[in-house]
C-alpha cells in the first residue's frame, strides 16, 4: 500500500478495546464513558481485518488499547494472528501494555511469537505513579516486567514526559533502564480528548529534556528504526537506546508508515487528523473481502501529508475530541 505521498504503509496499530484498568491523566478522564460492547468488533472480525491488511503489505502489527490485555479472550487473537509470522507474511506481532496483566499472559505471548513489548511506565515512585494513573499500583507493573523478562521478552519502556509531574525523574528512569537492560522511549503529551485537566501545565518539549540529559549522558544519534515514529540515540554510558517521540516539537510525518484501527473498525489514516474510514460496514457486508479491501485502498488514498499539534496558552482545548485510548496513542 502506497499513500499519495509515496510512503509505504507497512505498520498497523490495532486498538482491541477502549477499556483500561488505569486512568492515566494524559490519556483519559477519570470518569470515562466506554463504548457499548455491541459496537466493538469481535475478535474474529479483528482477525479478519488485520489479515486483510497483512495481505495488502502490512509487515508489523501492534495491538493496543486502552489496555489490550484486559480484553476477554484476547490471547485467542494473538494465537490466530501468529499464523502470519509462521508463513513469513508478517515480520512482527507486538503490543503496547501498561504491564498489569503480564504476570498472567507473558509466557503465552512468547508462545504466540511475540518477541518484544512496549510497557508504559511514567514514574517509579509509587505515590507519583498512583497520581498519574489514578487507579494503578506500581507493584503491578513491576511484577509484570519481571514476568516478561523471565520468559525472555525484550522490553522497551515508554514514558510520557510531563512538566512538574515526572520531569525530574527522567534522568533516573534512564539510569534504571540501563541497569535493567531496557530501552527507553520518551513521548510528548498529545492534545487528544478531554482529560479533565490543563495540558498546558503538562506539556514538556523533549528538546528541553534532551538538553538536560546531555549534561550528564553521552547521547549519539543513530540510524536505528523500530518501525515506528521514534528517533533514537545510543546512550554511551549504558549502551542502550533512547527514543524520542515528538509529535509537537519535531513531527515525524515525512516518514509516516502507519495507520490506526479502532476496536469499532474505524481506520484513522493520521493520528492528528479527523479524517477516518469506516471498515466495519464493508467487513460485515460480505463474507468475501473484496469490498473490505477496496475500502482499505480508498482510505489509504486519503492519508494526509501530516498533522500540526500545538499546545500553548492560546491552544488549551484538545486538537481532536477522541482520547488516546481510542487509538492506543
Amino acid at each position: 500500500m502506497i499513500d499519495p505521498f509515496g510512503r509505504h504503509v507497512t505498520y498497523l496499530r490495532v486498538s482491541v478495546t477502549d477499556r483500561c484498568d488505569f486512568r492515566c491523566v494524559y490519556c483519559m478522564s477519570e470518569s470515562m464513558t466506554f463504548l457499548p460492547k455491541a459496537e466493538v468488533l469481535s475478535l474474529e472480525e479483528l482477525d479478519r481485518l488485520c489479515s486483510a491488511f497483512v495481505r495488502k503489505g502490512v509487515r508489523k502489527l501492534r495491538l493496543t488499547g486502552g489496555e489490550p490485555l484486559v480484553r476477554r479472550n484476547v490471547m485467542s487473537l494473538f494465537r490466530n494472528l501468529s499464523r502470519h509470522l509462521q508463513t513469513g507474511a508478517l515480520d512482527e506481532l507486538t503490543l503496547t501494555t501498561n504491564g498489569s496483566q503480564l504476570p498472567k499472559y507473558a509466557r503465552e505471548l512468547v508462545e504466540c511469537g511475540v518477541k518484544r513489548i512496549n510497557v508504559s511506565l511514567d514514574s517509579r515512585d509509587a505515590n507519583k505513579f498512583a497520581e498519574i494513573t489514578r487507579w494503578g499500583r506500581l507493584e503491578q507493573v513491576m511484577d509484570g516486567l519481571a514476568a516478561a523478562r523471565d520468559v525472555g521478552l525484550a522490553i522497551k519502556i515508554n514514558t510520557v514526559a510531563l512538566k512538574n509531574i515526572n520531569e525530574h525523574e527522567i534522568d533516573e528512569m534512564l539510569r534504571w533502564c540501563g541497569e535493567e537492560g531496557y530501552d527507553l522511549t520518551l513521548i510528548e503529551t498529545m492534545p487528544l480528548g478531554d482529560i479533565g485537566g490543563d495540558r498546558v501545565e503538562q506539556y514538556l518539549p523533549l528538546s528541553t529534556v534532551r538538553e538536560r540529559l546531555e549534561k550528564d549522558w553521552t547521547l549519539t544519534d543513530i540510524a536505528y528504526k523500530s518501525g515506528g515514529p521514534a528517533r533514537y540515540v545510543e546512550v554511551g554510558e549504558t549502551g542502550r537506546k533512547l527514543g524520542f517521540i515528538t509529535p509537537l516539537t519535531h513531527n515525524f510525518c515525512e516518514s509516516c508508515n502507519r495507520v490506526r484501527l479502532t476496536c469499532t473498525g474505524t481506520l484513522f489514516m493520521c493520528l492528528g487528523q479527523k479524517d477516518a474510514a469506516d471498515l466495519r460496514a464493508p467487513l460485515r457486508a460480505s463474507e468475501a473481502d473484496e469490498q473490505l479491501e477496496a475500502a482499505i485502498d480508498e482510505a489509504i488514498s486519503r492519508k494526509p501529508k501530516g498533522h500540526d499539534f500545538i499546545i500553548d496558552r492560546d491552544h488549551r482545548s484538545p486538537a481532536l475530541n477522541r482520547h488516546m485510548s481510542m487509538t492506543g496513542g
